[in-house]
């Protein structure tokens, strides 16, 4: 009985990426024909309601029309989506007198908005990795080694930044370490590692480094909890910006760390990630109302965001990988059935039955709060991950093979 529920959700997974989502950006006005990259404020339908252009999603489409040519076969409209979006990203995403990435440009290309993270650098380094497993070409593979290595030397010392900014608080009064910008090395490594075998003992140690910094500072087993923002020596700040989880982050982060210490064979790592997803779905999930929450607080303090208890699609996409993942790793069913009740969740409230793809953003209760399927946050990226790697893993699962290398 298992064994055919697993079929089944490997079936319904690839047919939800390939003839829902893939379908929907596909036809609506994600990929701009005039001026190249893409669009991804569309509304409901795919229609374009803003032509202000995400750099982080030039490098996240360019990553999703690659991943889709590298895993189900070469389709002209991918790869000549793929090669728009590649060609946009170098000429006009790259600041030139710094090196640093854009946030936002126009539909033409011009710079409208410049950010002092390094998250627009880590789209491109993991979307050029995929583009040149499809491509084959070496410059594109060196363009991404070195926004690596410019994001990892930023991060071990803020002072090299070529971008001279303000900091965004005085750093004599607060200066905070921020779990996301590890988050994004440690992903970004494990994918050049997979493109470029060569440079193992590198990726291996930068990893090794990085994953330091998370479970010194961020990972609180005491408080069973994954704290976003922490004191430089991993203390907590008492107000609300550090007392944040963000369960999404965190099981997103898990399912990478799972990643990790199974292509390394780390039982330490592995077990203090199945504890990060463990501890975020147990806090996260909305007991009364289903799903899991934006953001909590660790003391279940007031959070100040907006949002806080809003569910979003990425969170639940990420939970959906981690616990499959985890549960693959493991042979424990308590993950298959958080599994269960996740997948139950999502596709009785997220998926837009009418017009295709899904909502981004439903309130509380699990009713859609905005109805577009994308702007300049959301966009074809955490879905189709999504779709891809629960078809990988389910197949493992059928198989009865060993977790598959996810990044």
């Amino acid at each position: 009985m298992k064994k055919e529920r697993i079929i089944e959700l490997k079936n319904f997974y690839h047919d939800s990426l390939l003839n829902d989502v893939v379908p929907f950006w596909v036809n609506s006005d994600l990929i701009d024909k005039e001026n190249g990259g893409f669009i991804t404020s569309v509304d409901r339908e795919g229609k374009q309601y803003n032509t202000d252009k995400s750099v982080w999603f030039q490098g996240r489409c360019l990553w999703t029309f690659s991943k889709l040519c590298n895993t189900y076969g070469v389709k002209k409209e991918w790869v000549e989506a793929a090669d728009s979006g590649a060609e946009f990203i170098k000429k006009y995403c790259i600041d030139e007198t710094d090196g640093r990435m854009y946030f936002t440009v126009t539909k033409e290309g011009k710079p409208i908005r410049k950010r002092r993270y390094f998250f627009s650098e880590s789209f491109l380094v993991v979307s050029f990795v995929e583009y040149y497993m499809l491509k084959g070409n070496a410059e594109d593979l060196a363009l991404a080694e070195k926004y690596f290595d410019l994001m990892y030397a930023i991060y071990k010392d803020g002072a090299s930044d070529p971008f001279k900014i303000t900091p965004k608080e005085n750093a004599e009064v607060r200066n905070l370490h921020s779990n996301a910008n590890p988050m994004v090395l440690v992903s970004s490594a494990q994918v050049l590692r997979r493109a470029n075998p060569s440079n193992k003992e590198k990726y291996d140690k930068i990893i090794a480094d990085i994953v330091g910094d998370m479970m010194t500072l961020h990972y609180k087993e005491d408080l069973k909890c994954v704290l976003e923002n922490v004191n430089l020596d991993g203390s907590i700040l008492d107000n609300p910006t550090g007392r944040t989880i963000n369960p999404g982050h965190s099981i997103e982060n898990a399912w990478f760390l799972m990643n990790e210490a199974n292509i390394n064979d780390n039982k330490e790592l592995m077990e203090k990630a199945l504890n990060m997803l463990k501890w975020s779905l147990e806090i996260g999930w909305d007991k009364e109302y289903g799903g899991i929450y934006y953001f909590r607080d660790v003391y279940n303090r007031p959070c100040e965001q907006l949002e806080h208890d809003m569910k979003l699609w990425w969170v639940h996409n990420e939970s959906l990988i981690a616990t499959l993942a985890a549960y693959l790793i493991t042979g424990d069913e308590y993950y298959f059935e958080w599994y269960e009740k996740l997948h139950e969740y999502v596709f009785n409230r997220f998926p837009d039955k009418e017009y295709g793809e899904w909502y981004g953003y439903l309130h509380r209760d699990g009713t859609v709060s905005h109805t577009q399927k994308g702007s300049l946050w959301k966009g074809p990226f955490h879905l189709p991950r999504c779709l891809i790697l629960c078809e990988k893993i389910l197949t493992a699962l059928e198989k009865g093979e060993k977790l598959p290398e996810l990044l």
